[in-house]
């Protein structure tokens, strides 16, 4: 291995988001924030599993606009916590790799994405991936072109993550005073005629 291949590259993103930080988290684990983050410039399609609650741990096919392929890429995804500065940092690290295309041509792909919370309840999200391999110098530039795309895109998504995260809450059961009987209107159980007495 030439020490030209050994020298690592790396993009990354720092900035707040409008989103606390347990639903960033949320959505970093979420197939569905993932597949947006490229769209519609690049379409993410699992190739492994055909659960896509399992996209994190898959091999994934990339279609520029959907239609022409430009690789696959394998996705090996896991959670870290660390303290920093004594505050709780949450890490989701991807360290798979370019399968085939243009990006397989690097032999190193750590990608950390990690968020932690702020004083006002916002979240602080850092974007980083460090690359490595024969190509990296060529694809510097593409891949922070799309980084810059990713963070435009993060910062546009995350407003809608705090209400994704809120559990919606069903009906309130009746009370027992107003719960419908047999024989009653609102009863939808039967005809409501009352079974005459022996």
């Amino acid at each position: 291995m030439t020490t030209t291949s050994l020298k690592l590259r790396h993009v990354q993103l720092k900035f707040r988001i409008p989103a606390s930080a347990d639903a960033a988290w949320a959505a970093l684990h979420s197939p569905a924030v993932l597949t947006a983050l490229y769209a519609p410039v690049l379409v993410v399609e699992p190739l492994t599993h055909e659960d896509e609650g399992s996209l994190l741990h898959s091999a994934v096919r990339l279609r520029l606009f959907g239609l022409v392929t430009v690789g696959t890429q394998l996705i090996g995804a896991y959670d870290e916590v660390r303290e920093h500065k004594g505050e709780t940092v949450r890490i989701l690290r991807d360290s798979g790799i370019p399968l085939t295309g243009p990006l397989s041509s690097l032999d190193v792909w750590d990608h950390r994405m990690a968020v932690s919370e702020l004083p006002d309840g916002r979240a602080l999200w850092r974007d980083r991936l460090v690359f490595g391999g024969p190509g990296s110098l060529l694809l510097l530039p593409v891949l922070w072109a799309a980084w810059q795309w990713r963070g435009w895109r993060i910062r546009r998504l995350s407003r809608t993550w705090d209400r994704a995260a809120e559990i919606p809450r069903g009906p309130e059961p009746l009370s027992p005073r107003r719960a419908p009987r047999p024989g009653r209107r609102g009863w939808r159980g039967g005809s409501g005629r009352r079974t005459p007495r022996a």
